[in-house]
């Protein structure tokens, strides 16, 4: 009410899973008390970033899988500001938006401030080209929405154009598509282009299947999927081999050209498409925010209670920070299951903070690593009390502990409810929706 005390705010900059997850969190909490909470995103829409690998193969619909960040915080009590962070002027608190343009470049709304009494930053992280040359001019990201969407229309008009050259007479026509990283965002699109090319058959390419497709898959490492015990990692090489990957591995990627990506270890690699999934780091514009402190690669730096080192009203979470624990030497690793678990801490230390009571260090529990080679086998690793340490599992029970973390983050994002009834829903569509997204 005009006249009336200002509500304490809680600005999120980030819809990502932890975020997301965070703002849902706030809302229902404090949201409609006398807190107000904002979350801030350049999307109007999250999807869950483990899932655009499907979405870039054609083998998940995003527009049924997507959240409208519009309708989720009409539901859970807080604000949406659709923008992009251009500052943080700390001294004054405020996060100064950029102006939003259409596309013919009009001004929609102008330069826009939001005052915060607390911050919390969850913008995520970017690919990591470690400074080779071509890179960002030759490679495709899948590190959002509309990239996977692009990936996904390039990556069937080079499937129509092998097609129409096999109709031609040219039967030695392939599709080439070189994917740098072996991580999991590397390996499970590998065996889900398969998956995808084998049901070209059935959308008009008449004589495309996944025998016109040569995937090379490459890594700096000596071996794929190093959170993986070394025998897991040998079983998914030895897997998407058997798919038709070519799967390189100690291979260092020495530039990226137009059709090609050239390398130490085996010279050129012609290729169609070029996808970079190998590492993660923070975004260009980061060092241009504020006079946070940032490791060498652009992270913002955050004490074990996750605030920033120099501003304790400023945390961080997700990969767009690095927490070193006490006792470790490396930071927390970019996984869903991080930002997850920061998105709980911050939502503790929060409500510590604003009634005065100390803040609690985060406690980062490894809960294992899981991977997905599409219908073809999931394999990975547990860990906790659980299982009494680390258990290797593959088949059935990986399928289900993998297909678990999907369901868990609905429930995160949406409470047990309604994420229930969602993923009932996801049953249903899987029955009825088309087996690809083509257009």
């Amino acid at each position: 009410m005009p006249g009336g005390p200002k509500k304490t705010q809680i600005v999120i900059v980030g819809g990502g899973a932890g975020g997301l997850e965070l703002a849902r969190k706030l809302g229902a909490r404090y949201g409609r008390a006398n807190h107000d909470v904002i979350l801030i995103d350049r999307n109007r829409t999250h999807i869950w970033k483990p899932l655009l690998h499907e979405v870039a193969a054609g083998s998940l619909d995003a527009n049924m899988d997507e959240v409208g960040y519009g309708g989720h915080a009409a539901r859970w009590g807080y604000r949406f500001f659709n923008g992009s962070v251009e500052r943080i002027d700390r001294e004054r608190r405020r996060v100064i938006c950029a102006p939003m343009l259409d596309e013919e470049g009009r001004e929609i709304i102008g330069r826009h401030e939001i005052r915060y009494d607390w911050l919390v930053l969850a913008f995520g992280g970017v690919s990591n080209d470690f400074g080779v040359p071509g890179v960002r001019e030759h490679a495709l990201f899948l590190e959002n929405r509309d990239q996977a969407d692009s990936f996904r229309t390039r990556l069937l008009n080079v499937c129509l154009r092998a097609n129409y050259r096999h109709e031609q007479g040219d039967h030695e026509s392939r599709v080439r598509i070189a994917i740098v990283g072996g991580g999991a965002t590397g390996v499970e699109l590998s065996a889900e282009l398969y998956n995808a090319a084998k049901g070209l058959r059935n959308y008009g390419l008449e004589v495309f299947d996944e025998s016109k497709l040569e995937v090379t898959l490459l890594e700096a490492g000596p071996r794929i999927l190093p959170a993986l015990d070394e025998e897991l990692s040998e079983t998914v090489t030895e897997e998407l081999r058997a798919l038709g990957v070519r799967v390189l591995q100690s291979t260092q990627v020495t530039e990226i050209a137009e059709g090609s990506v050239r390398t130490k270890a085996s010279g050129e690699i012609p290729a169609d498409l070029i996808v970079w999934a190998a590492g993660v780091k923070g975004a260009d514009f980061v060092p241009g925010l504020s006079d946070l402190e940032l490791n060498r690669l652009n992270q913002i730096v955050v004490r074990p209670t996750l605030q920033t080192t120099k501003d304790d009203r400023v945390f961080a979470i997700g990969d767009c920070c690095s927490c070193i624990l006490p006792g470790s030497e490396r930071p927390i690793p970019p996984r869903a299951q991080s930002a997850h678990q920061m998105a709980s801490a911050v939502f503790a230390n929060l409500g510590h903070a604003m009634s005065g009571r100390p803040l609690a260090d985060f406690v980062y529990r490894d809960k294992g690593s899981l991977v997905s080679l599409s219908r073809y086998s999931t394999v990975g690793s547990l860990m906790g009390n659980l299982v009494g340490g680390r258990m290797a599992i593959e088949g059935r029970l990986a399928r289900l502990a993998y297909l678990s973390l999907y369901r868990l983050h609905l429930i995160a994002i949406h409470g047990w409810v309604r994420g229930t009834a969602l993923i009932a829903v996801g049953h249903v569509n899987q029955i009825v929706r088309p087996r690809l997204k083509l257009h």
